[in-house]
């Protein structure tokens, strides 16, 4: 799943995802909250780091300034 769409904006899930993890978040608390299986999350996660829209501390995801910005 692409996290952000062909004309540069967030998909929706990115959107939901990302307003989840104001407040550092793990992957277990994000999949319940969203109602979406671990992996899905997981591989969201993954490209919403590369794209430098969330940061992993310890097990915990958090919003950067550019997934600010982008919300």
């Amino acid at each position: 799943m692409a996290c952000i769409n062909p004309d540069g904006t967030l998909t929706g899930s990115t959107r939901d995802l990302l307003r989840i993890v104001g407040k550092p978040s793990t992957p277990e608390e994000i999949s319940g909250q969203l109602g979406q299986p671990l992996f899905k999350i997981r591989s969201s996660l993954r490209e919403m780091v590369n794209a430098g829209l969330v940061n992993e501390t310890g097990g915990q995801y958090t919003i950067t300034e550019k997934g600010k910005q982008k919300l």
